[in-house]
């Protein structure tokens, strides 16, 4: 399989956004790579973070947009990839994440048939989750780290992995209701980005972490604290929603 590609930062995309577009019209394959996705580039600061990047892309018909959450599941995007017929755009991010391991669902390949279908449980809980926690890329991390501290406080939580909407919108409705269950509405989302979008998968009672506003120029620890990007932002958000 031959695969034409290009690779550039999130934000600049901005300028390819017309033959992106031609591209996603004519159904070619293309794969646009996007680095940088988001305010965790840095100091490079607002000039430079992408905000609504993301979520303009998935506007696009048949573009299909990924955001994996580490290294096996942006190897299991390329698997995904390699069989779609429209381009793809992969959303990657700048900085360490810790690398999923799949222990608790199966392993590495466990991972990548997820990503496969656009979304899976991660982690989940013993019977039904009290809430679930939705995250993309680099924030996934969050949601799992969260996670473990509700399962501590007797709270049972449920980490889902969203990579890929336009994959996981495409499985039939048995699947999907089985990652996110309409009996459960207590839901989180967290992406480095704006919320605008992800009511379709929270719902009206859901809590929605992102950034409606532009970035900052600080070192991305920083910058993460500062707009709420962390795990005990999502445990607090995990309580709001669900009551306690």
């Amino acid at each position: 399989i031959i695969k034409p590609y290009s690779a550039t930062f999130l934000t600049f995309s901005d300028y390819m956004r017309p033959a992106v577009r031609l591209g996603a019209l004519m159904e070619i394959g293309t794969v646009y790579i996007f680095t940088h996705d988001s305010i965790a580039l840095g100091e490079d600061g607002p000039t430079h973070q992408p905000v609504e990047h993301v979520m303009s892309l998935r506007l696009i018909p048949h573009l299909h947009v990924f955001r994996p959450a580490d290294a096996n599941e942006t190897a299991g995007t390329w698997k995904a990839l390699m069989t779609l017929k429209v381009p793809a755009a992969l959303a990657l991010t700048r900085q360490d994440v810790p690398v999923l391991t799949g222990e608790a669902i199966g392993g590495i390949e466990a991972i990548h048939a997820g990503v496969a279908r656009g979304g899976y449980i991660l982690r989940d809980s013993a019977g039904t989750p009290d809430v679930i926690l939705i995250g993309t890329g680099s924030e996934v991390q969050f949601a799992l780290e969260a996670a473990e501290t509700l399962h501590g406080e007797g709270i049972r939580a449920r980490v889902v992995s969203l990579p890929c909407w336009e994959l996981f919108e495409a499985q039939d409705a048995g699947y999907r209701d089985s990652v996110l269950p309409p009996t459960v509405t207590a839901r989180v989302s967290i992406e480095a980005g704006v919320t605008t979008g992800w009511q379709k998968w929270v719902g009206l009672k859901g809590v929605t972490i992102g950034i409606d506003h532009f970035g900052a120029s600080a070192p991305y620890e920083r910058l993460y604290e500062e707009f709420g990007f962390t795990a005990t932002h999502v445990v607090a958000a995990a309580k709001q929603v669900i009551g306690k």
